[in-house]
């Protein structure tokens, strides 16, 4: 890119930015996720939960975007705004290094797809899958060196390649629904563990929140937009869109097959379901849809981590390195570590025993705290009554939206359990190296008293994951 007129996108890139970003790898693996925890009423109630938690998230960010125009990469720099430099950071961070995982998940999920075909790839983590998934993201990574905007009109044309084979497996299991079948499962049908209704929906906590991860997608963009109520409207467009094939996926295999046979699919389960219903082409078929679609997400994907760490990096907050930018204005040592730390977790899933599982459930974690803080500082404006001189009728109605939003997002880091809370201290307490690389930098002080506790309590996590690790009371 050469100057800024070229760099900005409009409300259908950037809607497309959010769909193409929440749909890749989840959406894929939903039909065994909820069949194995629960049957069709469960699933209406996790789903109207996450909806709900979700939508309220997504109008955060639109008041957000539309009241703070001056906070780019609006995960990162609502929390710094709201909280201070180290929350603020770790709120970076942590939807970096999330992304990071999540972009690993999705190398996870294309090689276990191709493992039903050729069984030399396993379920994604034998040595050739991470030799192949290593090519992959080299090749990525020197596409998106060519520009943002080329890779972003690319990601729109993928976007509406992989929605295609979605769309055609939700009709095929509409039109074959059976009634019968639908009122058997219902309430989890036979063989349906003995688990309470909370503890079903509890179950499926983690996966909503991975596949509605990228409804920040236009926000995080949102230096390129061409207007700043564009980022609003794509962050809902993109919400109604997704969540609304998300259901539809989850609940018509429930009116074709039994619960307990959905729960024992291989993932992705969708192309498991569709081979179930009309045959091996459905396998196929699905399963090329899954590769492009996951393609796709993890093009969004790269686009974020490397916009949270280089907007980071012209903060302040991250060092100045990750500021520097190639001819094509693509930030290039941003770009550079995302894909050394993917490169890295790629090789790790050698030793996880279900590797996909494992990222999906961390990179929901990683997100949570970020998303909190993001709710949070949208309740502290509101209460305020900041930036609200103009349309003051709002504040009320943001103010419902935001406290819903935090309690949400509460709500699914305790649903979470304490596994992925020490896990994710792990990676929280050496990232603040970072930060401190940063600081000193700079020649600011590190800590205040706040966050030396926040600090401290990262550490005594830390310590206690690595623990629990190596004695096996947490399984990798």
């Amino acid at each position: 890119m050469t100057n800024s007129t070229t760099q900005k996108l409009s409300v259908i890139s950037l809607t497309a930015l959010v769909i193409g970003s929440m749909i890749g790898a989840g959406i894929f693996s939903l039909p065994r996720t909820f069949g194995a925890a629960t049957g069709p009423f469960g699933a209406i109630i996790a789903w109207i939960v996450a909806g709900t938690g979700m939508y309220m998230l997504a109008r955060v960010f639109q008041a957000l975007a539309e009241r703070k125009p001056d906070l780019d990469a609006g995960v990162y720099a609502y929390a710094k705004a709201g909280f201070g430099n180290y929350p603020g950071f770790l709120s970076a961070f942590g939807y970096w290094i999330g992304s990071c995982i999540g972009n690993v998940s999705y190398w996870v999920l294309i090689k276990s797809t191709l493992g039903a075909f050729f069984p030399i790839f396993g379920d994604g983590n034998t040595v050739i899958a991470i030799v192949v998934a290593s090519i992959g993201i080299w090749l990525f990574h020197f596409m998106i060196l060519r520009g943002v905007q080329q890779a972003a009109f690319i990601n729109i044309v993928v976007t509406v390649a992989k929605i295609v084979p979605i769309v055609i497996f939700v009709i095929i299991l509409a039109v074959s629904f059976r009634l019968g079948q639908f009122r058997e499962n219902f309430w989890g049908g036979v063989g349906m563990p003995d688990t309470s209704l909370l503890e079903q929906v509890r179950a499926t906590m983690l996966v909503t929140v991975f596949v509605f991860l990228g409804i920040e997608g236009a926000s995080v963009y949102s230096r390129y937009a061409q207007k700043r109520s564009d980022v609003g409207r794509a962050t809902l467009l993109g919400f109604a869109a997704v969540t609304g094939l998300m259901v539809l996926v989850t609940l018509l295999p429930f009116a074709n097959l039994a619960r307990a046979q959905i729960a024992g699919m291989r993932q992705p389960s969708m192309a498991a379901v569709l081979e179930a219903v009309v045959g091996p082409w459905g396998a196929v078929f699905v399963s090329a849809g899954l590769i492009v679609s996951v393609l796709g997400a993890y093009l969004a994907w790269q686009l974020i981590c490397a916009e949270v760490l280089f907007t980071a990096a012209k903060t302040d907050d991250m060092p100045r390195v990750f500021a520097r930018e190639n001819k094509n204005r693509v930030p290039v040592a941003a770009l550079w570590l995302t894909n050394i730390i993917v490169q890295l977790f790629i090789i790790s899933t050698y030793w996880s025993r279900d590797a996909f599982a494992l990222m999906l459930s961390l990179t929901s974690s990683m997100s949570l705290i970020p998303y909190l803080l993001v709710a949070a500082y949208g309740f502290l404006i509101a209460r305020r009554g900041e930036s609200y001189e103009v349309r003051p009728q709002e504040r009320r109605r943001d103010l419902v939206f935001a406290c819903i939003a935090t309690v949400y997002t509460i709500f699914m880091i305790i649903s979470g359990g304490l596994k992925f809370i020490l896990l994710s201290a792990i990676l929280y307490a050496p990232g603040t190296i970072l930060y401190i690389w940063a600081r000193r930098e700079r020649g600011e002080p590190l800590f205040n008293m706040v966050e030396t506790v926040i600090f401290v309590i990262a550490i005594i996590g830390c310590a206690f994951g690595i623990y629990g690790l190596a004695t096996g009371m947490i399984v990798a």
